[in-house]
């Protein structure tokens, strides 16, 4: 079982969700790096060294309808450094390297209730439409307990 209590960090620490298919965040974790909003900075630059990150997968693979609903991934920030990446011709992405810690899937179901940064708890998705949130440390910890994490 993998430790929260494994960053240290001077400055405060900061929590951030990012809405991702399954396929997109296995693609990361193998690499240990993020993207998020199909490989914008912008939100990428909001976060800092130590930070924690969560990833929340709607689905299994973009494009394709298969639902899954999941937290799919979850771990820290690593460095300060926001880089692009060549991908293709046509995608150069920007993305932070991550330490992902050793967890499983976690579905959200049985979460709704309990998570905060859902305000609406009938139609809670629309909270994940904008792809990247900043959420409270409990939320967090939730999410990682679910995901069979220690918090330390």
């Amino acid at each position: 079982m993998s430790d929260l209590s494994t960053v240290n960090s001077a400055k405060p620490v900061r929590y951030w969700l990012i809405v991702a298919a399954r396929d997109h965040v296995l693609r990361g974790v193998e690499g240990g790096f993020c993207q998020a909003n199909h490989g914008s900075a912008r939100n990428l630059k909001r976060m800092q060294n130590g930070d924690g990150v969560a990833f929340y997968s709607p689905k299994l693979t973009l494009g394709e309808t298969t639902p899954l609903r999941a937290f799919t991934a979850i771990g820290w920030v690593q460095g300060d450094a926001v880089y692009q990446t060549t991908v293709s011709p046509d995608f150069e992405p920007f993305r932070r390297d991550i330490t992902f810690l050793e967890s499983h899937e976690a579905p959200i179901a049985p979460l709704i209730p309990a998570l905060h940064f859902i305000k609406n708890k009938t139609n809670w998705g629309i909270t994940f439409r904008f792809g990247f949130l900043e959420i409270p440390e409990d939320d967090f910890l939730t999410i990682a307990a679910h995901m069979g994490v220690n918090p330390g």
